[in-house]
């Protein structure tokens, strides 16, 4: 997870920080396939997330469409479509830092736990996490990215969100 964290990090002294990061290795030998940020403001794409690029770049250097035998590691626990993304890829295991509670602080999420997700799936992944939840939620808050999140309009949302992370009735 300090990997991970730390590549993510260098994002922060730059002008488009991101506190989303991902990597991927080998469940047996932990050797590192690759690693990946989120893009979806440099791409103007809602799926750049991470994960999902993470596994796209993977795949295709794989040249294969199955990640069977790899581990992915994130910054946050995934959102319900990148889980979806690593149950269809076939990844083994996700383990993840921060909690999706952890980034609803800063900006929007779909609030289903990505253990939800893989108990409704018929395809298997391990999710485990969170792990270093302290150390990978440094990222949400390093002055930049409040900045960053700021900027991004998600600061001040309208509607309240309880104490449990879910959306209150406004």
């Amino acid at each position: 997870m300090t990997e991970i964290v730390q590549f993510t990090a260098r994002t922060l002294v730059t002008d488009k920080p991101v506190p989303f990061g991902a990597m991927i290795v080998e469940t047996k030998t932990g050797k590192l396939l690759l690693k990946g940020l989120n893009a979806v403001a440099k791409e103007n794409d809602p799926s750049s997330h991470a994960e999902v690029r993470t596994i796209r770049m993977a795949c295709k250097k794989l040249k294969s469409p199955s990640l069977r035998g790899y581990t992915m590691y994130s910054t946050c626990e995934p959102c319900p479509m990148c889980m979806a993304n690593l149950l269809w890829a076939g990844i083994d295991r996700i383990v993840y830092g921060a909690t999706i509670d952890d980034a609803n602080r800063h900006c929007r999420q779909i609030h289903i736990p990505a253990t939800e997700v893989a108990e409704r799936s018929d395809m298997t992944c391990e999710v485990v996490g969170p792990v270093e939840r302290d150390l990978a939620y440094t990222l949400f808050t390093h002055p930049n990215m409040l900045r960053a999140f700021k900027a991004w309009g998600n600061a001040s949302r309208s509607k309240h969100v309880s104490d449990n992370g879910k959306r209150a009735i406004a």
